[in-house]
Formats: structure tokens, C-alpha cells, sequence
């Protein structure tokens, strides 16, 4: 268990990603690929030390780098529209009370993003909520949406 925690520590800090500002790997990551690395077994306190070691140790986001473009991602969408990696305050525009693999989500402030990880949620049925797009590590978004409990990762579209 340990040598797996340490494997994903050294392959986040391996990636080159320096800090400005810090997230949680439970904030960075999808509850899906939470669990499928093992981290859901571990304890509030072993858990809370791992984000600190990720911290301390130049992996804890890129907030402040540019944005790479390139080819289609690994879901075969294509790339998305460069973004200011600054966070993004808005409400989406009508109801919401969820989101699969292929969801697409309009901003009151005219973007448009979609999700990137092929996960859904669902939750209580919400009109034109407050969302708050956050940057995360390796050029990923996270969504969190006011009034649901769980948060998404996403990908700018226009």
C-alpha cells in the first residue's frame, strides 16, 4: 500500500508541476479515479499526510502555467479552447440535475464546457446554479456546483 502511495507521489512530482496554489487530491481527482488508485482505503490522517508530502514537495497544481494544446485527448475529443488557468465564476443556464460521460454545460458568462473524464453524478435537481471552475494539475478543470454534492471534471469547448 505504501509503495503504491509512494509510486503516485513520485509520478505527480515527477510530471514537473509546480504550485501556486493547492488542491487535495480528492479535489483533483474524479471519485472514480480516487478509488481506483487506492486512496478511498486510506485513513482521514494518512490521507491528509500524503497532501502534505505532495505539497511540500513541488506537486501541488499548476494554477498558474499556460495551457498546452494538442491532439484529441485520451477520450477522442478534441483539444479543448485554451483557458487562462485563473478560476471561473458563473451559473450554468437552466436546470441541472446531473451529468454523464457526454454532457455538455453553457455558462451564463457565454462559455461552454463539457465533461473530460467520462464519469456521471446525478443529484437534486438545481435551476441556473452557481459553478466555480477551478484549475487543477496537469491542465484539468474540476466543476463544482452549488447545491450538489459531488464536483466533475471538465474541459473547456468554447
Amino acid at each position: 500500500m505504501r509503495i503504491r502511495i509512494l509510486a503516485l507521489a513520485l509520478l505527480v512530482a515527477a510530471a514537473g508541476v509546480h504550485a501556486q496554489t493547492f488542491s487535495s487530491l480528492e479535489e483533483r481527482m474524479s471519485q472514480a479515479d480516487f478509488q481506483r488508485a487506492g486512496l478511498g482505503k486510506l485513513s482521514p490522517a494518512e490521507l491528509k499526510y500524503l497532501d502534505q508530502w505532495l505539497q511540500a514537495h513541488g506537486a501541488a497544481g499548476n494554477a498558474g502555467a499556460p495551457i498546452r494544446v494538442g491532439p484529441a485527448n485520451m477520450y477522442g475529443y478534441r483539444t479543448p479552447v485554451a483557458q487562462a488557468r485563473t478560476v471561473v465564476e458563473s451559473t450554468l443556464t437552466g436546470p441541472f440535475g446531473g451529468w454523464d460521460s457526454h454532457s455538455t454545460f453553457n455558462l451564463a458568462n457565454g462559455q461552454v464546457w463539457r465533461t473530460s473524464d467520462g464519469s456521471s453524478g446525478s443529484c437534486e435537481q438545481i435551476t441556473d446554479p452557481k459553478v466555480t471552475i477551478k484549475p487543477m494539475m496537469m491542465d484539468s478543470w474540476l466543476m463544482y456546483v452549488q447545491g450538489c454534492g459531488d464536483s466533475l471534471r471538465v474541459e473547456r469547448v468554447r
